[in-house]
């Protein structure tokens, strides 16, 4: 429908510009304020032309942009600057249009343009943290984001505001939506931290999952059944991902030795040891795969109650 509505506009354009023309050569007489009829028709059917000139073109290239890249996330971003770009071409061209002084309207545009950025500091500010988007990529649509107090998955980002769709905040918790919209202004990518958890190169993240046995446990055996219990379940799956996470590293002058396979950790507390599972999972199937893999080990546990013991008393 894209392309079809564009070449309808550029059509109507054309017939506007020929109107034009055919006004000028002809002239229609009468004036309106001493302002001569023709002149007034010739005007606003140039604007008129210059209205659908732009939004043809602007549908044409959205179209043909379309066609060429299945990517949700990357027509979601081309859709922003060319309606950013056709927009300020066809004000220009509508106001020399109206002033008929080109060079002397680029020149007060100019002196506009100073003025408004005392007078609109913060929505300037947004604009250039929206390009600093499009541009470094801290983050796009689709992906799982923190920013200051907001989590979320970015749904939107305009010339202005990014939009989350929010996850835990004060309603729910464990990676949950709330079913809440954020609304922050772009600018706040320019003078905070951006974590993002699904970036497009790797959208993973390490998980942990904690369980607190007794002293009298045996640790080796409690550690093995642990880690056995998760290979099982996301470690085949978590080798084939961290092939891609080495060859992120591969590029970067940082050496780290990474895991292939999960791991389990000790932690000495007061009155238990905490056996801490580490393993990679995407974000929005942490919480899935944390309550499948607690199910597990504690089933595996409550099968060994002679070697698997757990603290008891109001400390745990």
């Amino acid at each position: 429908m894209t392309r079809p509505v564009g070449y309808l506009s550029l059509a109507l354009a054309i017939l506007c510009g020929a109107t034009v023309v055919a006004v000028r050569r002809v002239g229609v007489g009468g004036e309106i304020d001493g302002v001569a009829v023709a002149a007034i028709l010739a005007t606003g059917l140039s604007l008129l032309a210059v209205a659908f000139a732009t939004y043809g073109l602007y549908r044409l290239t959205l179209g043909a942009f379309d066609h060429r890249t299945p990517d949700k996330r990357r027509r979601h971003d081309a859709k922003n600057v060319f309606r950013l770009g056709f927009g300020v071409a066809g004000a220009v061209a509508a106001l020399g249009v109206v002033t008929e002084q080109w060079v002397g309207l680029l020149f007060s545009l100019g002196v506009v343009g100073f003025a408004v950025t005392f007078a609109l500091q913060q929505p300037l500010f947004s604009l250039i943290g929206w390009l600093y988007i499009m541009v470094k990529r801290p983050y796009q649509v689709g992906d799982r984001v923190a920013i200051e107090d907001s989590k979320g998955d970015v749904v939107e980002v305009s010339f202005l505001v990014t939009t989350l769709w929010e996850i835990n905040g004060e309603l729910v918790s464990s990676n949950q939506p709330s079913g809440r919209i954020i609304t922050l202004p772009n600018s706040v990518v320019l003078s905070s931290h951006v974590k993002n958890f699904t970036r497009e190169e790797f959208p993973f993240v390490w998980n942990e999952l904690s369980v607190q046995v007794a002293y009298e446990t045996d640790l080796d055996f409690a550690t093995e059944r642990m880690r056995t219990v998760a290979d099982d379940y996301v470690g085949d799956e978590m080798a084939a991902r961290i092939e891609r996470y080495r060859e992120r590293l591969s590029e970067t002058p940082v050496e780290l030795e990474v895991q292939d396979r999960p791991t389990v950790n000790l932690v000495q507390q007061e009155s238990w040891v905490e056996l801490r599972l580490r393993y990679l999972v995407h974000p929005r199937r942490g919480q899935r795969v944390r309550n499948e893999l607690y199910r597990r080990i504690l089933t595996a546990f409550n099968e060994e109650p002679e070697r698997v013991k757990f603290p008891v008393g109001r400390n745990r």
